[in-house]
């Protein structure tokens, strides 16, 4: 009875099998190898290339918050490996409704698994060629490190800062700038002047932007903004060197103009140095609010006046 049903059972497998490819057969007739080569892939719509009829061009538009492995040079170890979060953009005529955001990551891809600083411009003139623009952008922040000794006991530990690259390119002429951010310490001169004892000091944080001629070293811009506050940071401090650092900071009180100006007379006398603004913002320990300051060193534009009539009017 096992044995008929085993047989029952593989029969009514085998029929039902046999059926199911008639059904199959019936409901999908095969098609020549011709037949299948002819069929094209469904075509999509794109929106972004149609018309806009609100007759305004968009300045820059495109991805932004894209991290991505990068390496910059390094004055000591010659490269740096890190991770940076990009901005990419171009402009966009009047006449398209969207950019095609797909392609900016395509560009970027294109260039290997590491950006590397030398590629920035190949960068932003495919940029321009993907997405027939005539301007692109690119903006790269990354963290920056350095080995620093404390000033005493000469522990060794990283520091890390904040640096950024924005490029832009209209054809094929190109603008670069360099930003670095570093935290230093600044004490009042004023609380040092009226108080028995100590002064309030506190964490400041000044940001650079500079063109140059040549390359400028990340580290020459870090060395110049330390040098001109109170005191700069470590990483590493044992006591007697915190104590060196609290001297130090208490014999070089700097507001924050102090810190602003003494930062640009450093880059005034950089020789490669063509544009600078300097930014200090003090987070103040006694005060509800931060103190700021800038200074920005503008090229120098020379007008050539019209000589004006000498008629009467």
């Amino acid at each position: 009875m096992g044995y008929g049903l085993k047989r029952l059972t593989l029969l009514g497998f085998s029929q039902a099998l046999f059926f199911a490819q008639i059904g199959q057969s019936c409901y999908f007739p095969a098609m020549s190898r011709k037949a299948k080569s002819k069929i094209s892939p469904l075509k999509l719509d794109d929106k972004q290339s149609e018309r806009d009829t609100r007759e305004l061009n968009i300045d820059k538009v495109g991805v932004r918050g894209l991290r991505f492995p990068i390496q910059v040079r390094d004055r000591v170890r010659r490269v740096q490996n890190t991770v940076a979060t990009l901005g990419m953009f171009v402009d966009l005529p009047k006449e398209f409704k969207g950019t095609h955001m797909s392609r900016f990551v395509e560009v970027l891809t294109s260039h290997g698994n590491v950006i590397h600083v030398e590629n920035i411009t190949e960068i932003l003139q495919e940029l321009q060629r993907k997405l027939n623009s005539a301007t692109s952008h690119i903006e790269i922040e990354f963290p920056y490190f350095m080995s620093k000794k404390s000033p005493v006991s000469r522990r060794e530990s990283l520091m890390d800062y904040v640096a950024r690259f924005d490029a832009a390119a209209c054809g094929k002429e190109t603008d670069f700038v360099l930003t670095v951010k570093v935290n230093v310490t600044t004490l009042c001169p004023c609380s040092k002047a009226i108080a028995k004892y100590g002064a309030h000091n506190q964490r400041g944080e000044v940001t650079v932007a500079l063109r140059f001629k040549k390359t400028v070293w990340i580290e020459e811009v870090i060395e110049m903004i330390e040098a001109s506050a109170s005191s700069e940071l470590y990483a590493l401090l044992k006591r007697q060197d915190e104590k060196a650092v609290t001297e130090r900071a208490y014999e070089n009180p700097v507001f924050v103009e102090d810190l602003v100006r003494n930062v640009a007379l450093r880059l005034n006398a950089h020789p490669l140095v063509t544009w600078y603004k300097v930014e200090a913002e003090n987070f103040e320990s006694i005060h509800n609010h931060n103190a700021y300051a800038c200074i920005e060193r503008r090229p120098e534009i020379r007008i050539k006046m019209a000589k004006l009539p000498t008629g009467k009017r």
